[in-house]
């Protein structure tokens, strides 16, 4: 049944993420405690508040993305955590992951963590403990735009908005890595332990001939008493993390209210019958009218324009007291859905609505009727008013996510403020069924012009690999392992991760919003 095929896939989503949490292998784990030090995810449990969400990001980085070398979670943990009441972003590395350097992947996911941190006005709170860059693979890590330096940029940038920095230096910071305490706000250093120093000991040796220890050169004493890179002297790692609480409680920070709250109601139905309504083959439809009743308020869901454009879902709902105007697929997108949902848009700006966004979407309608009735005028308004609009926007991938479809209901291009998939969801430019045949009817056309044959063989020998490549690189695991979205989550826990989503989203003043010229 449905039901039974997603829980499946539930069921092997959680043993993988639960494999991935315990970060690098046994022993790793027992020198890095043997010396100690918390591991990683302890560490975030005594910095957050007692009995509070953790909203982790994209566990699934790095998966099966280097062949044989493994690096779970991308050897960085990243999300969003309650310190003294405050939201904050917490940027974390796992040193039992190689020693807690930076692979392409790693750098990524920091970065990402940051632009959430930019975007929703976020506190980022940095616990570092790594090697720095990973040296083999330093081209993709190191010289172009969105690569390590980036990171310095976007802690001065954030600075500069307002937006508190604050480094807690639990083990190595070395070579560039130096400047994530330097470059913070206020910084807090573990004694003999934390090290902070642009060139390691072995460095210096081979540049100046100087032989000195890793404590002498960059440590907690040298750089509380005499360099002043650090401002905080902490005893241990939990010592730290308590000196770290207490400046977050001294930011003076009070979040303002930006929309009208509503006491939160469970929904009439229980979150599990979704794996029912959704289950994992694609090709049966199902209503989202079923997926929404599960996730908002009181299962109340106040429909706009519900007899037109009936292949788009649009209203109004609430989830956990937070107000959402929702898109939900209903099917291919016509001309009609096009424009309701461009109509939908820009009246949630209007009234300072967060959006969100549930896809399950082949693309939009082709053919000479919808051509000539402007489907891809139409098309465009809706992508000019997912682009423009400025309301915080979420999206969740529920099904496939497909070609133009995908940009049309706020994709990673688009940038959502947070992008989710379920596990039975898939995404690429098109169906694999439709790009084999795409391609083989060119090959077809290629050799009727060249005068020779198109056995069914060839046509099966091109037909294949496609249909293989298209199911491998559609896989929620392929996208989540690349950062194409924020992380694949069981659909039971949507309503809260929607929830701690809108929260954190709203200490971000909504903005006046402007579109592009609507081709009309």
């Amino acid at each position: 049944s449905n039901y039974e095929a997603l829980i499946k896939t539930v069921a092997e989503l959680k043993k993988n993420i639960k494999n991935i949490t315990l970060g690098g292998n046994a022993e790793a784990r027992e020198r890095h405690t043997s010396k100690n030090k918390l591991l990683v995810r302890d560490r975030i449990d005594r910095l957050l508040d007692p009995n509070t969400p953790f909203l982790e990001f994209s566990q699934l980085a790095g998966y099966q993305l280097y062949g044989d070398d493994e690096v779970p979670a991308a050897g960085i943990v990243t999300g969003i955590g309650q310190i003294q009441g405050r939201e904050c972003v917490i940027i974390a590395n796992d040193a039992t992951v190689k020693g807690g350097s930076y692979y392409p992947i790693t750098v990524k996911k920091q970065l990402r963590a940051q632009e959430i941190g930019r975007e929703n006005r976020l506190p980022c709170i940095y616990l570092v403990d790594s090697g720095g860059a990973n040296l083999p693979r330093q081209a993709d890590v190191f010289p172009d735009k969105e690569h390590f330096g980036r990171t310095f940029y976007n802690e001065a940038t954030m600075s500069s908005m307002g937006i508190p920095q604050i480094a807690v230096v639990l083990g190595s910071c070395t070579a560039g890595g130096a400047y994530v305490p330097a470059m913070a706000d206020q910084s807090i250093i573990v004694r003999r332990q934390g090290t902070i120093f642009l060139a390691g000991p072995p460095l210096v040796k081979a540049a100046t001939g100087e032989v000195v220890s890793a404590e002498d050169l960059g440590g907690g004493d040298l750089h509380c008493r005499q360099s002043g890179v650090t401002d905080y002297y902490a005893m241990d790692d939990a010592h730290a993390l308590h000196l770290t609480r207490r400046i977050v409680a001294n930011l003076n920070y009070a979040k303002t209210q930006q929309v009208v709250m509503k006491p939160s109601v469970d929904p009439l139905y229980p979150a599990d019958e979704l794996y029912g309504i959704v289950g994992d083959n694609l090709k049966r439809v199902f209503d989202v009218r079923e997926v929404i009743a599960r996730i908002v308020d009181g299962s109340e869901f106040d429909e706009f324009k519900k007899l037109y454009g009936e292949t788009l879902v649009t209203g109004f709902a609430h989830i956990h007291g937070y107000p959402v105007g929702i898109l939900g697929n209903n099917g291919v997108l016509f001309s009609e859905s096009a424009l309701k949902g461009a109509h939908f848009i820009q009246l949630c700006s209007q009234l300072k609505i967060p959006l969100l966004f549930l896809q399950n979407i082949t693309g939009f309608m082709v053919g000479r009727d919808a051509e000539a009735g402007g489907i891809a005028k139409n098309g465009a308004k809706l992508v000019n008013a997912v682009a423009c609009a400025q309301v915080p926007k979420i999206t969740v991938i529920i099904g496939g996510s497909y070609g133009a479809g995908n940009y049309g209901m706020a994709g990673r291009s688009y940038s959502p403020r947070f992008l989710y998939m379920w596990p039975n969801a898939r995404i690429s430019v098109m169906g694999g069924e439709q790009a084999a045949q795409v391609l083989t009817q060119i090959t077809s056309e290629q050799r009727k012009r060249q005068g020779k044959q198109f056995t069914a063989e060839e046509e099966q020998a091109i037909r294949e690999p496609i249909l293989r490549k298209y199911d491998f690189e559609g896989s929620p695991y392929f996208s989540s392992a690349r950062l194409w979205d924020d992380g694949v989550i069981d659909p039971v826990d949507t309503r809260l991760v929607l929830a701690l989503s809108l929260s954190a989203s709203l200490n971000a003043p909504i903005p006046e919003t402007r579109f592009g010229v609507f081709r009309m």
